[in-house]
């Protein structure tokens, strides 16, 4: 038996002083992004090109008037770099975009997203600068991680080293395969021990680590780790990557891809998993 009262696991209910705060959050989001340049899109609830970015079992699928198979969004970087570069393209020269709506997975998950996407840019950070001003306006410090998805798949391919043990923190079995600067490189924490790591790399990640080291050298955040082993599979993420963490709980993330012919770069950002953090900071002060 079903209540009237009740909502679908996984449905998301704000009101009163949480429906305020989260307002407040997406305000102070456009306000910033709007100040970097960049312009709102509201993308589609629903879409015909999902199962191309996102894994169609995280899909939920129905059929419009003509029996085409479409979907609910859920992802929104794709389907607006997507209408941006095929739709809009000739009517607008803005590169800038920024959203805030949310996105639905299967079976019934919903998720407050606020997100920004500078097309055919790479400046990544002026999205940690613009994701970093929210958190401060808030006063949250969460831990900033800064990475390089290329970097564990080279050594994969050239150490015969499989994925998996990056994506699951395997140290154990990086550190047997003793080469200094592997070792290095698994033990990096801190910005300043790259110069440490780029004279005893291969070529291939000294290159990589040159682009790590050119972001981290303009990145004046206080909080920040350096993690260059890091990997996890993206949908569209394939170089340089950000994550900021709270306590376990991710805020938010973002980095370099390419798309569409467009190499460029953005971010998204977890609102229900925002505004629990700041409630948590208000209720311990």
């Amino acid at each position: 038996m079903i209540y009237e009262h009740e909502i679908p696991q996984g449905g998301k209910l704000y009101f009163a002083k949480n429906a305020r705060l989260k307002r407040e959050i997406e305000t102070v989001a456009s306000g910033i992004l709007y100040k970097e340049g960049f312009e709102e899109i509201i993308t589609p609830f629903f879409s015909y090109h999902q199962h191309q970015s996102v894994d169609e079992k995280m899909l939920i699928r129905f059929s419009d008037a003509d029996n085409h198979i479409i979907s609910l969004r859920a992802d929104s970087t794709l389907d607006t770099v997507r209408i941006i570069a095929r739709r809009l393209g000739r009517a607008t020269k803005q590169k800038k975009w920024f959203y805030i709506q949310p996105v639905f997975r299967y079976p019934s998950t919903e998720i407050n997203q606020i997100g920004a996407e500078f097309i055919g840019g790479s400046d990544l950070k002026l999205c940690i600068d613009a994701v970093s001003g929210i958190f401060n306006h808030f006063g949250i410090l969460p831990l900033l991680y800064v990475s390089n998805v290329k970097i564990p798949k080279i050594i994969s391919k050239t150490l015969n080293i499989p994925l998996d043990v990056f994506a699951n923190g395997q140290l154990e079995d990086i550190l047997n395969i003793n080469e200094d600067w592997l070792i290095k490189l698994a033990k990096m924490q801190k910005a300043e021990e790259i110069d440490g790591a780029l004279d005893i790399s291969p070529k291939p990640i000294k290159d990589e680590l040159l682009k790590l080291k050119s972001l981290t050298d303009k990145i004046s955040y206080k909080n920040m780790v350096v993690a260059p082993l890091f990997y996890s599979k993206m949908r569209y993420y394939d170089a340089l990557f950000f994550s900021f963490i709270d306590k376990n709980e991710i805020l938010g993330s973002g980095g370099a891809y390419r798309f569409e012919g467009h190499e460029s770069c953005g971010f998204g950002l977890y609102t229900d998993a925002i505004v629990e953090t700041i409630i948590k900071i208000k209720e311990e002060k």
